[in-house]
């Protein structure tokens, strides 16, 4: 009867890339070392969308934004970059530059888009006490947005510019706002611009900025950073660059610095994940104002459709995936 029992489960459904589409399949349940968690949510970065264009992904299971419960009853978000762990660059917080090379779950190795996962026990962020694990998936970006803040070292007084309000402009709003830092912000559909409104932004870019966060990526939108910064001013990378662009001369004659932010810092007291999670707990508005869509495993093409038409009134769309 006892085997019977270690048997019943020995398959879970899990979302995976196949011929550049996402697609449900049923997968064997996660073996190995780590802690087993079941998720709980999981959901959609901007990346994914990118990465599944060029069948990145391999045979992995995708997601690296999730959050779920472990078998002891911990409600926990996971930091989803490893390292070796030992290099100077790991033991200096900065995993991603690992001298034998990073990985990152739901890209490099399987993700949290299943109903299981196996994760290394120093990658769980033990979430406080009333903060809901259905919206925890969002400590991932928002420790992508501290990250980038903290790069490009936005201090108070600064005035600051972010272009663009998708889920990660709109997380280094609330990270600005969480530090008491005001802000100015660029918004193209009108559910954006409600969004960053809700998270303290000024609907404006008027004039010239100490700090400009480029959270788009792409060749307008370096432009239209390097218009705005002031002279000797900070243009923060935190979108990703797909395509190869160009500086203008302009960027030159201004002598403006340029801070690309990758990941997060990964060591305590000053881990960015640490403080993502307690301004998403300290503050519920984040997610009601980034969550516009919600899915069960089963409605993978639809969430991915979704996901990839802004202009349709998506932000952050999440799967729904176990029971909180």
């Amino acid at each position: 009867q006892g085997n019977k029992r270690g048997q019943a489960r020995c398959a879970m459904k899990a979302i995976k890339v196949i011929d550049k589409t996402p697609v449900l399949v049923d997968v064997p349940d996660p073996i190995g070392d780590g802690v087993r968690v079941r998720v709980v949510s999981s959901s959609i970065c901007g990346s994914d969308l990118h990465m599944m264009a060029t069948g990145y992904f391999g045979d992995n299971i995708i997601g690296h934004e999730f959050a779920g419960v472990t078998d002891d009853g911990r409600a926990v978000a996971i930091e989803p970059l490893n390292g070796c762990g030992h290099c100077g660059f790991c033991d200096a917080g900065h995993s991603i530059h690992c001298e034998q090379g990073f990985s990152l779950l739901g890209v490099m190795a399987d993700g949290g888009m299943a109903e299981y996962i196996k994760v290394p026990a120093n990658k769980l962020i033990v979430l406080p006490s009333g903060l809901d694990v259905a919206i925890a998936s969002l400590v991932e970006p928002l420790a992508v947005a501290v990250h980038g803040v903290d790069r490009a070292q936005v201090r108070e007084g600064d005035r600051v510019l972010v272009i663009g309000a998708g889920p990660i402009g709109l997380a280094i709003g609330a990270v600005l706002r969480g530090r008491g830092i005001a802000y100015d912000i660029t918004a193209r559909y009108p559910h954006q611009q409600q969004a960053a409104e809700r998270l303290g932004g000024k609907l404006r870019a008027d004039g010239h900025y100490d700090v400009v966060m480029d959270a788009i990526g792409s060749a307008s939108s370096l432009k239209q950073a390097t218009a705005r910064v002031r002279p000797m001013g900070r243009i923060g990378l935190v979108g990703m660059f797909w395509e190869p662009t160009k500086l203008e001369q302009q960027f030159w004659a201004k002598e403006a610095v340029l801070i690309p932010a990758a990941g997060y810092y990964c060591k305590s007291p000053s881990r960015s994940f640490d403080e993502a999670r307690t301004l998403l707990h300290q503050c519920p508005d984040i997610a009601q104002a980034l969550i516009t869509h919600r899915y069960p495993l089963d409605g993978v093409t639809e969430a991915f459709h979704t996901a990839g038409n802004r202009a349709a009134g998506a932000i952050k769309v999440v799967f729904d995936i176990g029971k909180r």
